[in-house]
């Protein structure tokens, strides 16, 4: 038992280090991900009405790679996506915010 403790707890922790994410940074704030959706394009849209051609013109302007549509009292997944844009909506589909996750 003693032998195969050690073996274990090593396939365990290589088993982890596969779920890490390390991302580049980009040499600015600490912590900054490179990626390729860049909010600061899509922000002058924040007042809108969230339509699916409001939603292409944010895609191409922030160059993210997907778009998400974030309804209002809804769910979202917490995973971090650099490529995606994520936009933030209202009851009345004005877009309150918007951001790279």
């Amino acid at each position: 038992m003693k032998r195969t403790l050690p073996i274990a707890v090593a396939a365990g922790a290589l088993a982890l280090a596969g779920c890490a994410t390390t991302g580049d940074t980009t040499g600015g704030d600490a912590g900054e991900i490179k990626g390729s959706c860049k909010v600061d394009a899509a922000k002058p849209f924040v007042g809108q009405k969230a339509t699916a051609e409001v939603g292409a013109q944010m895609l191409r302007a922030s160059r993210a790679k997907q778009l998400r549509w974030a309804p209002p009292n809804s769910a979202l997944t917490m995973d971090f996506n650099t490529d995606r844009l994520t936009v933030f909506y209202n009851e009345s589909m004005t877009i309150e915010r918007v951001d790279c996750v």
